[in-house]
Protein backbone atom coordinates (compact mmCIF):
# COMPACT_ATOMS: atom_id res chain seq x y z
CA UNK A 1 0.00 0.00 0.00
CA UNK A 2 1.44 3.34 -1.10
CA UNK A 3 2.39 5.92 1.49
CA UNK A 4 0.08 8.94 1.65
CA UNK A 5 1.44 12.21 0.24
CA UNK A 6 2.72 14.69 2.87
CA UNK A 7 -0.09 17.13 2.14
CA UNK A 8 -2.79 14.51 2.71
CA UNK A 9 -1.08 13.31 5.89
CA UNK A 10 -1.12 16.89 7.13
CA UNK A 11 -4.83 17.22 6.39
CA UNK A 12 -5.86 13.99 8.10
CA UNK A 13 -3.67 14.73 11.14
CA UNK A 14 -6.34 17.21 12.26
CA UNK A 15 -9.83 16.30 13.31
CA UNK A 16 -13.02 17.56 11.71
CA UNK A 17 -13.62 19.85 14.67
CA UNK A 18 -10.17 21.39 14.37
CA UNK A 19 -10.66 22.19 10.69
CA UNK A 20 -14.01 23.84 11.37
CA UNK A 21 -12.47 25.80 14.23
CA UNK A 22 -9.63 27.02 12.01
CA UNK A 23 -12.16 28.01 9.35
CA UNK A 24 -14.20 30.08 11.83
CA UNK A 25 -11.00 31.69 13.15
CA UNK A 26 -9.97 32.82 9.66
CA UNK A 27 -13.48 33.84 8.60
CA UNK A 28 -14.19 36.02 11.64
CA UNK A 29 -10.69 37.49 11.29
CA UNK A 30 -11.44 38.61 7.73
CA UNK A 31 -14.94 39.82 8.58
CA UNK A 32 -13.84 42.25 11.26
CA UNK A 33 -10.70 43.27 9.38
CA UNK A 34 -13.04 44.53 6.65
CA UNK A 35 -14.88 46.65 9.25
CA UNK A 36 -11.64 48.39 10.20
CA UNK A 37 -10.65 48.63 6.56
CA UNK A 38 -13.72 50.83 6.01
CA UNK A 39 -12.98 53.09 9.03
CA UNK A 40 -9.50 54.11 7.96
CA UNK A 41 -10.16 56.12 4.75
CA UNK A 42 -11.46 59.19 6.57
CA UNK A 43 -8.09 59.71 8.30
CA UNK A 44 -6.26 59.38 4.97
CA UNK A 45 -8.57 61.69 3.04
CA UNK A 46 -8.50 64.50 5.64
CA UNK A 47 -5.32 65.89 4.11
CA UNK A 48 -7.04 66.07 0.73
CA UNK A 49 -10.32 67.53 1.97
CA UNK A 50 -8.32 70.49 3.23
CA UNK A 51 -5.12 71.25 1.33
CA UNK A 52 -3.15 74.45 1.11
CA UNK A 53 -3.13 76.67 -1.95
CA UNK A 54 -1.20 79.84 -2.52
CA UNK A 55 -2.05 82.75 -4.74
CA UNK A 56 0.65 83.19 -7.34
CA UNK A 57 1.80 86.56 -8.57
CA UNK A 58 -0.29 86.13 -11.74
CA UNK A 59 -3.41 85.81 -9.63
CA UNK A 60 -3.75 82.07 -10.22
CA UNK A 61 -4.12 79.57 -7.44
CA UNK A 62 -1.42 76.94 -7.16
CA UNK A 63 -1.24 73.87 -4.93
CA UNK A 64 1.37 73.86 -2.23
CA UNK A 65 2.00 70.33 -0.91
CA UNK A 66 3.51 69.68 2.52
CA UNK A 67 6.77 68.55 0.97
CA UNK A 68 6.96 71.71 -1.09
CA UNK A 69 6.36 73.82 1.99
CA UNK A 70 9.24 72.12 3.71
CA UNK A 71 11.75 72.54 0.91
CA UNK A 72 10.83 75.87 -0.67
CA UNK A 73 12.22 79.20 0.28
CA UNK A 74 10.19 81.53 2.49
CA UNK A 75 8.99 83.37 -0.62
CA UNK A 76 7.12 80.26 -1.71
CA UNK A 77 5.57 79.38 1.63
CA UNK A 78 1.94 80.05 2.45
CA UNK A 79 1.58 83.82 2.89
CA UNK A 80 -0.64 85.49 5.44
CA UNK A 81 -3.19 86.31 2.76
CA UNK A 82 -2.92 82.88 1.13
CA UNK A 83 -5.97 80.98 -0.04
CA UNK A 84 -6.98 77.72 1.62
CA UNK A 85 -8.46 75.29 -0.82
CA UNK A 86 -9.81 71.77 -0.72
CA UNK A 87 -13.26 70.28 -0.75
CA UNK A 88 -16.00 72.59 0.50
CA UNK A 89 -17.09 72.96 3.23
CA UNK A 90 -13.74 71.75 4.59
CA UNK A 91 -11.84 74.57 2.87
CA UNK A 92 -12.66 77.05 5.64
CA UNK A 93 -10.42 78.31 8.43
CA UNK A 94 -12.29 76.13 10.93
CA UNK A 95 -11.54 73.00 8.94
CA UNK A 96 -10.18 71.14 12.00
CA UNK A 97 -13.52 71.54 13.78
CA UNK A 98 -15.42 70.43 10.66
CA UNK A 99 -13.22 67.37 10.14
CA UNK A 100 -13.47 66.61 13.85
CA UNK A 101 -17.26 66.79 13.54
CA UNK A 102 -17.13 63.87 11.10
CA UNK A 103 -15.22 61.73 13.59
CA UNK A 104 -17.34 62.91 16.49
CA UNK A 105 -20.55 61.99 14.65
CA UNK A 106 -19.29 58.50 13.89
CA UNK A 107 -17.97 57.82 17.38
CA UNK A 108 -20.99 59.21 19.25
CA UNK A 109 -23.26 56.96 17.22
CA UNK A 110 -20.86 54.05 17.68
CA UNK A 111 -20.64 54.50 21.46
CA UNK A 112 -24.41 54.77 21.94
CA UNK A 113 -25.20 52.02 19.46
CA UNK A 114 -22.72 49.61 21.02
CA UNK A 115 -24.67 49.41 24.28
CA UNK A 116 -27.81 48.50 22.33
CA UNK A 117 -26.06 46.24 19.84
CA UNK A 118 -25.01 43.63 22.38
CA UNK A 119 -28.52 43.35 23.80
CA UNK A 120 -30.04 43.03 20.33
CA UNK A 121 -27.34 40.61 19.20
CA UNK A 122 -28.12 38.21 22.04
CA UNK A 123 -31.68 37.90 20.77
CA UNK A 124 -31.07 37.55 17.03
CA UNK A 125 -29.18 34.98 14.95
CA UNK A 126 -25.59 36.20 14.71
CA UNK A 127 -25.26 35.36 11.03
CA UNK A 128 -28.25 37.47 9.98
CA UNK A 129 -27.38 40.30 12.35
CA UNK A 130 -23.78 40.52 11.20
CA UNK A 131 -24.68 40.22 7.53
CA UNK A 132 -27.11 43.13 7.80
CA UNK A 133 -24.51 45.26 9.58
CA UNK A 134 -21.79 44.59 7.03
CA UNK A 135 -23.95 45.24 3.98
CA UNK A 136 -25.34 48.44 5.51
CA UNK A 137 -21.88 49.57 6.58
CA UNK A 138 -20.55 49.01 3.09
CA UNK A 139 -23.40 51.04 1.62
CA UNK A 140 -22.87 54.06 3.88
CA UNK A 141 -19.08 53.94 3.57
CA UNK A 142 -19.47 54.07 -0.20
CA UNK A 143 -22.12 56.80 0.14
CA UNK A 144 -19.52 59.12 1.69
CA UNK A 145 -17.39 58.69 -1.44
CA UNK A 146 -20.39 59.26 -3.69
CA UNK A 147 -20.29 62.87 -2.50
CA UNK A 148 -17.14 63.30 -4.58
CA UNK A 149 -18.71 62.07 -7.81
CA UNK A 150 -21.93 64.08 -7.38
CA UNK A 151 -20.09 67.20 -6.18
CA UNK A 152 -21.89 67.31 -2.82
CA UNK A 153 -20.64 70.06 -0.49
CA UNK A 154 -23.19 69.84 2.32
CA UNK A 155 -21.71 69.21 5.77
CA UNK A 156 -25.02 67.67 6.85
CA UNK A 157 -24.75 64.99 4.16
CA UNK A 158 -21.38 63.80 5.41
CA UNK A 159 -22.33 64.04 9.10
CA UNK A 160 -25.54 62.02 8.67
CA UNK A 161 -23.64 59.42 6.64
CA UNK A 162 -21.11 59.07 9.45
CA UNK A 163 -23.83 58.79 12.10
CA UNK A 164 -25.67 55.98 10.34
CA UNK A 165 -22.40 54.23 9.51
CA UNK A 166 -21.38 54.38 13.17
CA UNK A 167 -24.66 52.79 14.23
CA UNK A 168 -24.55 49.87 11.79
CA UNK A 169 -20.87 49.18 12.51
CA UNK A 170 -21.75 48.32 16.10
CA UNK A 171 -23.15 45.01 14.84
CA UNK A 172 -19.64 43.75 14.16
CA UNK A 173 -17.68 43.45 17.38
CA UNK A 174 -20.20 41.73 19.69
CA UNK A 175 -21.07 39.31 16.90
CA UNK A 176 -17.57 38.14 15.99
CA UNK A 177 -16.39 37.91 19.62
CA UNK A 178 -19.46 35.89 20.56
CA UNK A 179 -18.97 33.56 17.62
CA UNK A 180 -15.29 33.04 18.41
CA UNK A 181 -16.09 32.55 22.10
CA UNK A 182 -18.57 29.83 21.15
CA UNK A 183 -15.91 27.94 19.20
CA UNK A 184 -12.88 28.28 21.48
CA UNK A 185 -12.57 27.31 25.11
CA UNK A 186 -10.47 29.05 27.74
CA UNK A 187 -7.28 27.14 26.99
CA UNK A 188 -4.63 29.51 25.61
CA UNK A 189 -7.35 32.09 25.07
CA UNK A 190 -4.92 35.00 25.45
CA UNK A 191 -2.62 33.76 22.68
CA UNK A 192 -5.43 32.70 20.35
CA UNK A 193 -7.32 35.96 20.68
CA UNK A 194 -4.12 37.99 20.64
CA UNK A 195 -3.33 36.59 17.22
CA UNK A 196 -6.96 36.90 16.12
CA UNK A 197 -7.21 40.52 17.28
CA UNK A 198 -4.48 41.50 14.83
CA UNK A 199 -7.38 41.82 12.37
CA UNK A 200 -7.72 45.37 13.72
CA UNK A 201 -4.21 46.29 12.61
CA UNK A 202 -4.45 44.33 9.37
CA UNK A 203 -7.69 46.12 8.49
CA UNK A 204 -6.18 49.51 9.30
CA UNK A 205 -3.12 48.77 7.17
CA UNK A 206 -5.17 47.61 4.19
CA UNK A 207 -7.54 50.54 4.59
CA UNK A 208 -4.61 52.98 4.59
CA UNK A 209 -3.07 51.45 1.49
CA UNK A 210 -6.35 51.27 -0.44
CA UNK A 211 -7.43 54.78 0.49
CA UNK A 212 -3.95 56.16 -0.14
CA UNK A 213 -3.88 54.72 -3.65
CA UNK A 214 -6.71 57.00 -4.82
CA UNK A 215 -6.55 59.87 -2.32
CA UNK A 216 -4.65 62.28 -4.58
CA UNK A 217 -6.46 61.46 -7.81
CA UNK A 218 -10.04 60.48 -6.92
CA UNK A 219 -10.67 60.41 -3.18
CA UNK A 220 -14.23 59.20 -3.70
CA UNK A 221 -12.85 55.76 -4.60
CA UNK A 222 -11.02 55.76 -1.26
CA UNK A 223 -14.48 55.17 0.27
CA UNK A 224 -16.31 53.34 -2.51
CA UNK A 225 -13.79 50.50 -2.81
CA UNK A 226 -13.59 49.73 0.96
CA UNK A 227 -17.39 49.97 1.10
CA UNK A 228 -17.71 47.40 -1.67
CA UNK A 229 -15.26 45.10 0.14
CA UNK A 230 -17.24 45.25 3.41
CA UNK A 231 -20.53 44.57 1.62
CA UNK A 232 -18.97 41.63 -0.25
CA UNK A 233 -17.68 40.19 3.02
CA UNK A 234 -21.21 40.52 4.38
CA UNK A 235 -22.41 38.17 1.65
CA UNK A 236 -19.59 35.78 2.55
CA UNK A 237 -20.74 35.94 6.17
CA UNK A 238 -24.29 35.02 5.19
CA UNK A 239 -23.09 32.06 3.12
CA UNK A 240 -20.48 30.54 5.43
CA UNK A 241 -20.62 31.73 9.07
CA UNK A 242 -21.44 28.96 11.58
CA UNK A 243 -22.56 30.56 14.82
CA UNK A 244 -22.02 27.66 17.20
CA UNK A 245 -20.23 24.30 16.99
CA UNK A 246 -23.42 22.51 18.06
CA UNK A 247 -24.98 23.59 14.75
CA UNK A 248 -22.80 21.00 13.00
CA UNK A 249 -22.28 18.63 15.94
CA UNK A 250 -18.80 19.87 16.83
CA UNK A 251 -17.21 20.31 20.23
CA UNK A 252 -16.74 23.83 21.59
CA UNK A 253 -13.68 22.93 23.68
CA UNK A 254 -10.13 22.85 22.41
CA UNK A 255 -9.28 20.11 24.91
CA UNK A 256 -11.76 17.76 23.29
CA UNK A 257 -9.53 17.29 20.24
CA UNK A 258 -5.99 16.41 21.26
CA UNK A 259 -3.67 16.20 18.28
CA UNK A 260 -2.00 12.89 17.54
CA UNK A 261 -4.85 10.46 18.38
CA UNK A 262 -6.34 9.95 14.96
CA UNK A 263 -7.81 6.50 15.58
CA UNK A 264 -9.78 7.69 18.61
CA UNK A 265 -8.72 4.76 20.81
CA UNK A 266 -7.54 6.87 23.73
CA UNK A 267 -9.53 9.99 22.98
CA UNK A 268 -12.31 9.67 25.52
CA UNK A 269 -9.97 8.67 28.33
CA UNK A 270 -7.79 11.74 27.59
CA UNK A 271 -10.82 14.01 27.37
CA UNK A 272 -12.01 12.97 30.80
CA UNK A 273 -8.56 13.50 32.27
CA UNK A 274 -8.18 16.96 30.73
CA UNK A 275 -11.63 18.10 31.77
CA UNK A 276 -11.04 16.88 35.32
CA UNK A 277 -7.76 18.77 35.50
CA UNK A 278 -9.48 21.88 34.19
CA UNK A 279 -12.16 21.68 36.89
CA UNK A 280 -9.62 21.10 39.64
CA UNK A 281 -7.31 23.87 38.44
CA UNK A 282 -7.35 26.79 40.89
CA UNK A 283 -8.56 30.14 39.61
CA UNK A 284 -6.09 32.92 38.92
CA UNK A 285 -6.11 34.90 42.21
CA UNK A 286 -6.19 38.15 40.27
CA UNK A 287 -9.16 37.16 38.13
CA UNK A 288 -10.81 35.51 41.14
CA UNK A 289 -10.76 38.86 42.90
CA UNK A 290 -12.21 40.65 39.90
CA UNK A 291 -14.59 38.00 38.62
CA UNK A 292 -15.78 36.38 41.82
CA UNK A 293 -16.40 39.02 44.40
CA UNK A 294 -17.66 36.46 46.91
CA UNK A 295 -14.70 34.11 46.32
CA UNK A 296 -17.00 31.24 45.29
CA UNK A 297 -17.21 29.38 42.03
CA UNK A 298 -20.92 29.74 41.57
CA UNK A 299 -23.47 32.43 42.15
CA UNK A 300 -27.13 33.16 41.88
CA UNK A 301 -28.33 33.90 38.39
CA UNK A 302 -30.84 36.53 39.41
CA UNK A 303 -29.80 38.83 36.57
CA UNK A 304 -30.71 36.44 33.75
CA UNK A 305 -33.88 36.80 31.72
CA UNK A 306 -35.37 33.68 30.15
CA UNK A 307 -36.75 34.22 26.67
CA UNK A 308 -38.93 31.73 24.84
CA UNK A 309 -37.19 29.75 22.13
CA UNK A 310 -38.53 28.25 18.93
CA UNK A 311 -37.91 24.75 20.13
CA UNK A 312 -40.02 25.11 23.22
CA UNK A 313 -37.08 25.51 25.58
CA UNK A 314 -35.59 28.71 26.80
CA UNK A 315 -32.74 30.97 25.77
CA UNK A 316 -31.09 32.69 28.71
CA UNK A 317 -30.38 36.31 27.73
CA UNK A 318 -28.67 38.48 30.28
CA UNK A 319 -29.98 41.97 30.94
CA UNK A 320 -27.88 45.12 30.66
CA UNK A 321 -27.94 45.73 34.41
CA UNK A 322 -27.22 42.06 35.04
CA UNK A 323 -24.11 42.24 32.84
CA UNK A 324 -22.87 45.23 34.82
CA UNK A 325 -23.18 43.18 38.02
CA UNK A 326 -20.61 40.66 36.80
CA UNK A 327 -17.50 41.53 38.85
CA UNK A 328 -14.77 42.91 36.61
CA UNK A 329 -16.96 44.33 33.83
CA UNK A 330 -16.91 47.91 35.13
CA UNK A 331 -13.21 47.79 36.07
CA UNK A 332 -12.01 46.59 32.69
CA UNK A 333 -14.45 48.91 30.88
CA UNK A 334 -12.87 51.91 32.57
CA UNK A 335 -9.41 50.60 31.75
CA UNK A 336 -10.36 50.33 28.08
CA UNK A 337 -11.79 53.84 28.25
CA UNK A 338 -8.30 55.34 28.33
CA UNK A 339 -6.49 52.79 26.17
CA UNK A 340 -8.97 53.25 23.35
CA UNK A 341 -8.75 57.03 23.59
CA UNK A 342 -5.07 56.90 22.66
CA UNK A 343 -5.58 54.22 20.01
CA UNK A 344 -8.29 56.12 18.16
CA UNK A 345 -6.47 59.43 18.44
CA UNK A 346 -3.72 57.76 16.42
CA UNK A 347 -6.26 56.12 14.11
CA UNK A 348 -8.00 59.35 13.09
CA UNK A 349 -5.21 61.94 13.32
CA UNK A 350 -1.86 60.18 12.82
CA UNK A 351 -1.60 60.65 9.00
CA UNK A 352 -2.35 64.37 9.32
CA UNK A 353 0.16 64.67 12.17
CA UNK A 354 2.87 62.99 10.10
CA UNK A 355 2.07 65.29 7.20
CA UNK A 356 2.60 68.36 9.37
CA UNK A 357 5.65 67.12 11.33
CA UNK A 358 7.61 65.13 8.75
CA UNK A 359 6.37 67.19 5.77
CA UNK A 360 5.31 64.19 3.69
CA UNK A 361 2.54 64.14 1.13
CA UNK A 362 -0.82 62.59 1.96
CA UNK A 363 -0.11 59.21 0.38
CA UNK A 364 3.29 58.71 2.03
CA UNK A 365 1.95 59.85 5.40
CA UNK A 366 -0.83 57.27 5.15
CA UNK A 367 1.66 54.52 4.36
CA UNK A 368 3.94 55.53 7.23
CA UNK A 369 1.02 55.57 9.68
CA UNK A 370 0.55 51.83 9.14
CA UNK A 371 3.64 51.21 11.28
CA UNK A 372 1.59 52.00 14.37
CA UNK A 373 -0.68 49.10 13.41
CA UNK A 374 2.30 46.84 12.66
CA UNK A 375 3.49 47.45 16.21
CA UNK A 376 -0.05 46.75 17.40
CA UNK A 377 0.04 43.27 15.86
CA UNK A 378 3.11 42.31 17.89
CA UNK A 379 1.77 44.06 21.00
CA UNK A 380 -1.52 42.15 20.93
CA UNK A 381 0.20 38.78 20.52
CA UNK A 382 2.77 39.61 23.21
CA UNK A 383 0.07 40.62 25.69
CA UNK A 384 -1.82 37.39 25.03
CA UNK A 385 1.25 35.21 25.51
CA UNK A 386 2.30 36.96 28.73
CA UNK A 387 -1.21 36.85 30.21
CA UNK A 388 -1.53 33.14 29.41
CA UNK A 389 1.86 32.34 30.90
CA UNK A 390 1.39 34.40 34.07
CA UNK A 391 -2.38 33.87 34.22
CA UNK A 392 -2.71 37.52 35.18
CA UNK A 393 -4.56 39.53 32.56
CA UNK A 394 -5.06 42.64 34.71
CA UNK A 395 -1.36 42.88 35.63
CA UNK A 396 -0.37 42.47 31.98
CA UNK A 397 -2.66 45.33 30.94
CA UNK A 398 -1.50 47.54 33.79
CA UNK A 399 2.21 47.02 33.08
CA UNK A 400 1.90 47.76 29.35
CA UNK A 401 -0.17 50.89 29.98
CA UNK A 402 2.37 52.13 32.52
CA UNK A 403 5.13 51.70 29.95
CA UNK A 404 3.00 53.37 27.27
CA UNK A 405 2.55 56.57 29.31
CA UNK A 406 6.19 57.82 29.16
CA UNK A 407 6.53 56.54 25.60
CA UNK A 408 3.64 58.67 24.40
CA UNK A 409 4.88 61.62 26.44
CA UNK A 410 8.19 61.73 24.54
CA UNK A 411 6.67 60.67 21.20
CA UNK A 412 6.25 64.20 19.89
CA UNK A 413 9.78 65.33 20.80
CA UNK A 414 11.57 62.22 19.52
CA UNK A 415 9.55 61.97 16.28
CA UNK A 416 10.77 65.45 15.30
CA UNK A 417 14.35 64.15 15.19
CA UNK A 418 13.83 62.55 11.81
CA UNK A 419 12.05 59.84 9.87
CA UNK A 420 13.95 57.00 11.52
CA UNK A 421 12.98 58.20 14.98
CA UNK A 422 9.35 58.49 13.91
CA UNK A 423 9.36 54.89 12.65
CA UNK A 424 10.82 53.55 15.91
CA UNK A 425 8.35 55.47 18.06
CA UNK A 426 5.38 54.37 15.94
CA UNK A 427 6.30 50.70 16.33
CA UNK A 428 6.91 50.97 20.07
CA UNK A 429 3.81 53.07 20.75
CA UNK A 430 1.64 50.75 18.69
CA UNK A 431 2.81 47.70 20.65
CA UNK A 432 2.32 49.24 24.10
CA UNK A 433 -1.06 50.84 23.35
CA UNK A 434 -2.64 48.09 21.28
CA UNK A 435 -1.48 45.26 23.56
CA UNK A 436 -3.81 45.96 26.50
CA UNK A 437 -6.49 47.23 24.10
CA UNK A 438 -6.49 43.89 22.31
CA UNK A 439 -6.36 41.86 25.50
CA UNK A 440 -9.32 43.62 27.13
CA UNK A 441 -11.57 43.57 24.09
CA UNK A 442 -10.97 39.89 23.34
CA UNK A 443 -9.66 37.49 25.99
CA UNK A 444 -10.85 39.48 29.01
CA UNK A 445 -14.28 40.09 27.45
CA UNK A 446 -14.60 36.39 26.67
CA UNK A 447 -13.56 35.49 30.23
CA UNK A 448 -16.17 37.82 31.71
CA UNK A 449 -18.86 36.76 29.24
CA UNK A 450 -18.40 33.12 30.21
CA UNK A 451 -18.04 33.82 33.91
CA UNK A 452 -18.92 30.86 36.17
CA UNK A 453 -21.68 32.78 37.91
CA UNK A 454 -23.58 32.60 34.61
CA UNK A 455 -23.67 28.79 34.97
CA UNK A 456 -22.88 28.06 31.35
CA UNK A 457 -25.14 30.74 29.89
CA UNK A 458 -23.56 31.47 26.52
CA UNK A 459 -26.02 34.26 25.75
CA UNK A 460 -24.20 36.86 27.85
CA UNK A 461 -21.01 37.22 25.84
CA UNK A 462 -22.32 39.71 23.28
CA UNK A 463 -23.81 41.98 25.95
CA UNK A 464 -20.66 41.96 28.10
CA UNK A 465 -18.46 42.57 25.06
CA UNK A 466 -20.66 45.44 23.92
CA UNK A 467 -20.59 47.09 27.35
CA UNK A 468 -16.79 46.96 27.55
CA UNK A 469 -16.23 48.12 23.98
CA UNK A 470 -19.02 50.70 24.20
CA UNK A 471 -17.54 52.24 27.34
CA UNK A 472 -14.18 52.44 25.61
CA UNK A 473 -15.84 54.12 22.64
CA UNK A 474 -17.28 56.88 24.84
CA UNK A 475 -13.82 58.33 25.36
CA UNK A 476 -12.96 58.00 21.68
CA UNK A 477 -15.05 61.10 21.11
CA UNK A 478 -12.33 63.05 22.89
CA UNK A 479 -9.90 61.88 20.21
CA UNK A 480 -11.08 64.49 17.76
CA UNK A 481 -11.20 67.18 20.40
CA UNK A 482 -7.51 66.53 21.00
CA UNK A 483 -6.80 66.78 17.28
CA UNK A 484 -3.41 66.32 15.60
CA UNK A 485 -1.63 68.55 18.10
Amino acid sequence: MARLPPGIRFIVSFSRDQWYRAFIFILTFLLYASFHLSRKPISIVKGELHSYCTASYEGEVGFNSPSQKAGDTPAHQLPDNGTDCGWAPFDQDNYQQLLGALDYSFLCAYAVGMYLSGIIGERLPIRYYLTFGMVASGAFTALFGVGYFYNIHSLGFYVVTQIVNGLVQTTGWPSVVTCLGNWFGKGRRGLIMGVWNSHTSVGNILGSLIAGYWVSTCWGLSFVVPGAIVAAMGIVCFLFLIEHPKDIACSSSLAMHPKGYENGTHRFRLQKQVLTEERNKPLDPEMQCLLLSDGKRSGHQNHVVILPADGGGGIAAISFVGALKIPGVIEFSLCLLFAKLVSYTFLFWLPLYITNVDHLDVKKAGELSTLFDVGGIFGGILAGVISDRLEKRASTCGLMLLLAAPTLYVFSAISKMGLEATIAMLLLSGALVSGPYALITTAVSADLGTHKSLKGNSHALATVTAIIDGTGSVDKREAEVLGPG
